[in-house]
């Protein structure tokens, strides 16, 4: 109850920080610019004939969209982590009464807004594209939305346990590349998963990380069924529930062991 009564206050401050550091804000989203290499790639082999379901126009709309749903659900909490681990402020992080994941929650969630606003012009692009359209109906639009958040409590608890690594080993910061790496093969980032083989895309379906971005921009863009909607969002469902508790039992075998250590 402490917390949900300070969790507006957390907002507030988090935002605070990032209007503070927009200019790295914005720097740090410029660097999030493969997909356009691939719009670009795919572009080109679609001149003379769609690809699948994919013609020109989609592909801008796919590739768009991912950079914004990125954007959106996206969480760097680990180099927090791993930087109040290494250099012991984590100490004074729980000494205060909020759980200290859940200020990191806030100062991740807090940013949203102003992602939304440096996002709006991509949006922009994807429907003027003709590939894309904002979801008409109300369930396939309140889908999206639980989607996209879906997929922000994915990433924000897998980045819990990778920093929480840093906790028992010195380079967790590897982890995190090697998440990155399959993370831009199975997601949909880099190449539209329905373009995959059978097999891959079937492994690809199965694995979490469709789920913190694929699947969000399939909806999005209005390339799910109501039947792909409803089986998605239930095994997303089933990734938060396991990301979070293989998370928070990290978090606290971390802690007990920062504690033991003097932190």
């Amino acid at each position: 109850m402490r917390a949900l009564a300070a969790y507006p206050t957390l907002l507030r401050v988090g935002f605070a920080g990032a209007v503070a550091y927009r200019a790295e804000m914005l720097v740090w989203m410029l660097t999030m610019t493969m997909p356009f290499v691939s719009l670009a790639l795919w572009s080109a082999v679609s001149a003379t004939g769609p690809v699948g379901r994919f013609d020109q126009k989609t592909f801008v709309a796919y590739f768009v969209s991912t950079i914004i749903v990125r954007q959106l659900s996206g969480s760097w909490v680990v180099w927090e982590m791993i930087q109040d681990i290494k250099s012991g402020t984590l100490g004074s992080r729980l000494l205060k009464p909020i759980h200290p994941l859940i200020v990191y929650s806030a100062d991740n969630l807090a940013a949203i807004p102003l992602r939304m606003v440096f996002s709006a012009p991509l949006a922009a692009i994807a429907i003027v594209s003709g590939g894309a359209t904002l979801p008409s109906q109300p369930h396939v639009a309140a889908a999206f939305l639980v989607s996209l958040f879906g997929a922000w409590v994915i990433t924000f608890f897998v980045m819990v346990v990778i920093g929480s690594l840093s906790f028992f080993i010195e380079s967790s910061i590897s982890v995190f590349d090697i998440w990155l790496a399959f993370f831009m093969l199975f997601s949909g980032y880099l190449v539209p998963l329905e373009l995959f083989p059978s097999w891959m895309r079937d492994l690809a379906y199965a694995l979490p990380f469709r789920y913190t971005l694929g699947f969000p921009v399939e909806i999005f863009i209005g390339m799910s069924s109501d039947a792909d909607i409803v089986r998605g969002l239930t095994i997303q469902a089933a990734y938060c529930v396991g990301s979070a508790t293989l998370g928070l039992t990290m978090w606290r075998a971390g802690v007990r062991r920062f504690g033991a250590f003097g932190g």
